[in-house]
């Protein structure tokens, strides 16, 4: 059998297993086309450490920390950790705030997006456009030479350094009562901490050793014609189509969905900085965490950035709701497309000239 052909099944077979924890966290508890959300979680646990004060949004989700560990198991494993920092980690962190308000406008992550369209939300369907238009806006400029530049290898410890500070939160979480927790909203519906951990640490094993990324895929189909990457995600949107017709869950609409709403033009928007940013990153949320897991510190303080723009996102107003966006959330929204550009644009690599 061919390399082709094993990576292929590969990908298969980790869009079966990642379909199955996300149906497991959904039966245990989990929010309806919610189960499991990179932006929703991050938000939820930055308000468990009163880092947003939103009441409904705070409790420290264990998938996000079973994620991260589970991929630094998976690597370990593997052989594959590799602790590396310093390819332009402030940049990284204010990219990772950037795509936690374009998610928070759009109420989802890239992963939460597939989980709303397999549930019949048409405004997922309208924001992947978005999605797709970011991700070929960045996949151009990578083209003409954007790079963040090359990490360095470092110690250990400093590739470390985030997971253990996850598990040290998760521990307390569960010993002690010093994070605030929902007791209505979004953030009171879970599933039993077991299961969280557990589907979570199975999820960032698969995720790291497929290398899963929700961006990746659809930017590695601009960039070198190779659509393979999307194959595990092909599986998931499937598989839950599946899932949901069969629970009656499905509803082909763009109204009346779940923690979701109906405007167009910033689910468009708000996905499109979630996709542009991504391809900046190297990855999307899932990805991003994932590689923190892995030993990138560039990645970690990308995870940072996550949690302090969803800290803004819902101290400042910028957040959407069920009823729709805000006005700051759409100022946000434009002026964080302004520095994506920005961004881009100043970090194209030039050809030094010859006198």
């Amino acid at each position: 059998m061919s390399n082709i052909i094993k990576g292929k099944l590969l990908l298969v077979g980790a869009g079966v297993i990642i379909t199955a924890i996300i149906i497991m966290l959904a039966i245990a508890g989990n929010p309806q086309n919610m189960a499991l959300c990179i932006a929703c979680f991050v938000r939820d646990t930055a308000g468990a450490l009163y880092l947003q004060t939103n009441d409904k949004l705070q409790y420290v989700r264990p998938e996000i920390i079973g994620i991260a560990v589970g991929a630094l198991i998976m690597a370990f494993a593997g052989r594959e950790f590799k602790a590396t920092a310093g390819s332009s980690p402030l940049t990284r962190f204010f990219l990772g705030f950037i795509v936690m308000v374009g998610a928070l406008i759009f109420l989802g992550c890239p992963l939460r997006m597939v989980l709303r369209m397999s549930a019949g939300d048409l405004n997922a369907w309208v924001a992947l456009v978005g999605f797709a238009g970011g991700i070929l806006t960045g996949t151009l400029f990578l083209k003409k030479g954007f790079t963040l530049g090359r990490a360095q290898i470092v110690s250990k410890l400093e590739g470390l350094a985030l997971p253990v500070v996850l598990v040290a939160i998760l521990v307390l979480s569960i010993v002690t009562t010093v994070f605030a927790v929902s007791t209505s909203g979004p953030a009171s519906a879970h599933a039993f901490i077991a299961v969280s951990i557990i589907g979570g640490l199975i999820f960032g094993a698969v995720a790291q050793r497929a290398c899963l990324c929700f961006s990746g895929g659809i930017r590695d189909s601009f960039l070198i014609r190779d659509a393979s990457r999307l194959i595990a995600i092909g599986v998931l949107l499937l598989g839950m189509i599946v899932y949901n017709v069969v629970t009656n869950n499905f509803k082909l609409s763009f109204d009346e969905q779940p923690i979701a709403h109906s405007e167009v033009l910033w689910n468009i928007l708000g996905m499109y900085v979630v996709g542009f940013g991504s391809v900046l990153l190297g990855g999307c949320p899932l990805r991003q965490l994932v590689l923190a897991g892995n030993g990138s510190a560039d990645s970690a303080v990308t995870v940072l950035g996550l949690f302090v723009g969803a800290a803004f996102a819902h101290n400042f107003g910028w957040a959407s709701s069920a009823s729709g966006t805000t006005q700051p959330g759409q100022i946000a929204t434009v002026i964080c497309i302004v520095a994506l550009f920005g961004i881009a644009m100043l970090n194209l690599k030039t050809e030094s000239k010859v006198s």
